[in-house]
């Protein structure tokens, strides 16, 4: 009993996971009108899912292992159950509250706060893995960073190469090959790997039914939303052929901007799913064993699946909440940008998610559409929006942290 109603919360912060970042995946596609807010929600839903259940371990194991020093709590396994619990309840209520108010903060911040503000409770700060969390901070400094570059510079060559061509749809048309290529070069060199690995050991049926429902599913969306970029109403203007090329040339574009939110969908699910799953999955760990946790161990199926299923959850009930922040507020965006900025993402993140670093996926997206901002033209970049984002950034881990170290004291009180 007690365990079900562990795993219920953690698919309370799993869905709260999931309505919070679902901007991060899917935010641009919806700026700028490759995707419907519908077409989103549902390749969303399908790729998140496959994400976190084929590609989380890593990270959730990270933050289950590492961030708190379990030798700590060798002979208090008990202890260490109640402040996993503590950071459910932390991360669970911080990202609802700032769903409500349409906040998209950094779900990794939120845990990793929470893991460490039980810890100083408990056990004293040098229960805090320090040095764990200075690389995971300098995770998050970077991750922005690198992934605006990247943005700037899948940009610049789409710009240049493409968009200010004197015939820029035969221009596109030489370079979908090289464009394909480059989409399946970077998902198979990351993903590939990790899934030749866990594929052998993904044996139970109802997972075998969900990995081809689901690459089903979102093959048939993607058909629709290509279908549905055939239909684009073109704009009247005083040089219509003009004008209509440029609405032919992003409309081929979106194309690519579709599968691109695919892959930041799946990169999201991978390496968000951790910070739902990690408390829950040490949770399990010591009741099954009455003992810490103190090096990275696996996981059960059925942990990551209540994380696949929470972010689908949240995603399709409250992910509209935030989703225009990061796709419409930051920057205009067409898909010639979006795609850009989706690709950066996705492989910043993916690559995260194979070292096992719980970055944050909306750093590495504000940061690709700020890089392309800043190309472009550093007026259309809405700074006051930005300095929203960063600040809520800036909050979430002292808050859960501080949510956290209280709920630890109340359980404490109570159940101890």
């Amino acid at each position: 009993m007690i365990l079900i109603a562990i795993a219920l919360l953690a698919l309370f912060v799993a869905w709260n996971l999931g309505a919070n970042d679902v901007a991060n995946s899917m935010g641009t596609s919806v700026g700028s009108k490759a995707l419907s807010l519908r077409q989103a929600l549902g390749v969303a839903g399908i790729l998140e899912f496959l994400g976190a259940v084929l590609f989380g371990q890593a990270v959730a194991a990270t933050l289950a292992t590492e961030i708190t020093n379990p030798e700590l709590f060798i002979d208090r396994p008990q202890t260490l159950l109640l402040g996993m619990v503590s950071v459910l309840l932390a991360a669970g209520i911080w990202l609802q509250i700032a769903t409500r108010f349409g906040l998209p903060v950094a779900s990794s911040h939120a845990v990793v706060g929470a893991i460490a503000g039980f810890s100083g409770v408990a056990a004293g700060v040098d229960a805090i893995a320090w040095g764990k969390i200075g690389q995971i901070a300098i995770a998050w400094i970077l991750t922005p960073l690198i992934s605006g570059i990247v943005a700037a510079v899948f940009y610049g060559v789409v710009q240049r190469w493409i968009l200010q061509q004197s015939q820029p749809l035969v221009q596109l048309r030489e370079w979908i090959p090289w464009m394909s290529v480059l989409l399946l070069t970077v998902f198979g060199a990351i993903v590939l790997p990790e899934l030749v690995t866990q594929l052998p050991h993904l044996t139970l049926p109802p997972h075998t039914f969900s990995l081809a429902l689901g690459s089903g599913g979102a093959v048939g969306l993607t058909l629709l939303s290509w279908q549905r970029l055939q239909q684009v109403q073109q704009p009247e203007s005083n040089s219509p052929g003009e004008k209509k090329h440029f609405s032919v040339l992003e409309g081929q574009l979106a194309r690519f901007q579709v599968l691109s939110a695919c892959f930041v969908a799946f990169a999201h699910g991978s390496n968000d799913v951790g910070n739902a799953i990690a408390p829950l999955a040490a949770v399990v760990y010591i009741l099954s064993t009455n003992q810490v946790p103190l090096h990275p161990f696996d996981i059960p199926l059925w942990i990551m699946i209540v994380g696949g299923v929470g972010i689908v959850l949240g995603l399709a009930i409250q992910g509209k909440n935030v989703i225009t922040t990061i796709g419409e507020d930051i920057i205009p965006l067409q898909p010639s940008s979006g795609f850009c900025a989706e690709l950066a993402t996705a492989a910043t993140i993916l690559i995260a998610s194979r070292l096992g670093f719980p970055v944050s996926t909306s750093h590495a997206l504000v940061g690709a559409v700020v890089g392309i901002g800043l190309l472009q033209n550093r007026e259309n970049v809405r700074f006051s929006t930005l300095r929203s984002v960063i600040l809520a950034w800036a909050v979430t881990l002292p808050i859960a942290a501080g949510i956290s170290a209280i709920a630890f004291g109340i359980l404490q009180q109570f159940l101890v």
